[in-house]
């Protein structure tokens, strides 16, 4: 009987954890819907901004898409498109990788790195009311 209980914490936990996070990326969303922007979006530009943890050769800034993958948690097809499209709109250019040319770098442009410190505060203000107790 107890481990039952214990078990569905756990899964009453987890629902929650589900719950708190669709709720806060519809409020990141909207939010950022006004400045042309979605919540996925504003994490590339925001990983982008951030640059590499591993301080990578290349251009400066620049992240190679595997490196962008593994912190946005996006399939690769997606962040392609997504990217396909912030390169569309002016705010990343992608570049081939100097050390492996079958390898892509992204790199925010003047105007991705305008529209993220513009968007920033949006975004941590959305975070703080939503996740701080």
């Amino acid at each position: 009987m107890a481990a039952k209980k214990a078990e569905q914490a756990l899964v009453d936990q987890w629902r929650d954890l589900l719950a708190l996070h669709a709720r806060t990326q519809c409020e990141l969303d909207r939010a950022l819907h006004q400045h042309g922007l979605c919540a996925s979006d504003f994490e590339v530009l925001d990983v982008l901004a951030a640059g590499s943890p591993r301080g990578g050769s290349g251009s400066a800034g620049a992240l190679r898409v595997q490196e962008i993958s593994e912190r946005v948690h996006l399939s690769q097809s997606a962040l392609s498109r997504l990217i396909a499209r912030l390169e569309k709109d002016g705010l990343v250019q992608r570049c081939m990788c100097e050390e492996d040319r079958r390898g892509v770098r992204v790199v925010l442009t003047a105007k991705g790195r305008s529209l993220h410190g513009e968007v920033l505060p949006v975004q941590r203000a959305v975070l703080t009311r939503m996740l701080a107790n």
